[in-house]
């Protein structure tokens, strides 16, 4: 099923999202929130098959690297920041009653969301995500500090079209376990073109503080809704004792491995995430 992409003007920024499925569904809703670098399309195989089985998704694309529409300077370019943006999605759009799924940087973003208004959806899926002060896990806390060098990051993302480089472990190699290169290479052209779109990238990476998540983390215990995790439990930057710990934090959770993937659990086995989607918007 192929995507609709539109453009939405929320209070904190312009944003595209890409929205799967039917519009009169007799389902809850379903929010897709993505981490750095990369777009909608992290969720797309997921959005799909939910879509065949008759749900309304919403892939907002946010303005971390891979976005098309420049933040800018006078918004409010920080972890929380982003969070506002996803708060104001969901409450312009009328999916309080959504199911909110997130992953990667994106798991820190809801935590913040969640930290402002622990009710402004009705249910939670976290696949591998950032939590507690891993935030990020190496080796990408050493990646994000050169990625914060205005002087580096364009010969950085430049040197991207290298595939080995771009598959290695400092690029997508920890996080996909069988990447493709054209998905690999398309999400870095915004940053590659537009200077504006490296500007945005780097005002956020120069806000995320460990100590910041570290604190709002044990407070998800606040939270009442139904959580599943969905882990990839090949993970060598969240792994699954990291999950657990991150699971054990919300008062109705489940855990689900899913052996064989890594960080983008989403691309690696999208059928996993899609079942653990429908059975926790069942439990609402």
């Amino acid at each position: 099923m192929t995507a609709t992409i539109t453009t939405i003007d929320l209070p904190s920024g312009t944003i595209e999202y890409a929205t799967y499925g039917p519009e009169d569904s007799a389902h809850p809703p379903v929010v897709f929130v993505h981490g750095v670098a990369v777009d909608h399309r992290l969720w797309q195989p997921v959005a799909e098959l939910l879509a065949d089985a008759g749900y309304r998704c919403y892939a907002p694309t946010l303005p971390l690297g891979s976005h098309r529409i420049p933040w800018g300077s006078q918004a409010d370019r920080s972890p929380r920041g982003a969070a506002t943006l996803v708060r104001e999605f969901v409450a312009e759009r009328n999916l309080s009653d959504a199911t909110l799924v997130a992953n990667d940087t994106g798991g820190a973003v809801t935590q913040f969301a969640l930290d402002a208004d622990p009710d402004f959806v009705r249910a939670l899926v976290f696949t591998n995500c950032d939590a507690f002060d891993l935030f990020p896990p190496q080796p990408f806390r050493f990646v994000f500090a050169l990625l914060r060098q205005r002087a580096l990051l364009k010969p950085l993302i430049e040197s991207m079209r290298l595939r080995v480089l771009r598959h290695s472990p400092l690029g997508v190699g920890l996080l996909l376990a069988h990447p493709d290169p054209d998905l690999t290479w398309s999400v870095f052209q915004p940053l590659r073109t537009d200077a504006r779109i490296r500007d945005d990238l780097i005002a956020f990476l120069q806000k995320i503080d460990r100590a910041d998540l570290a604190a709002v983390t044990p407070r998800m215990s606040r939270v009442t809704l139904p959580v599943t995790m969905v882990w990839g439990s090949d993970d060598r930057c969240f792994t699954p004792e990291h999950g657990r710990r991150f699971a054990a934090v919300f008062g109705d959770s489940r855990f689900i491995d899913v052996p064989g993937a890594r960080t983008f659990v989403s691309l690696d086995e999208p059928a996993a995430v899609a079942d653990a989607i429908v059975a926790t918007s069942a439990r609402v």
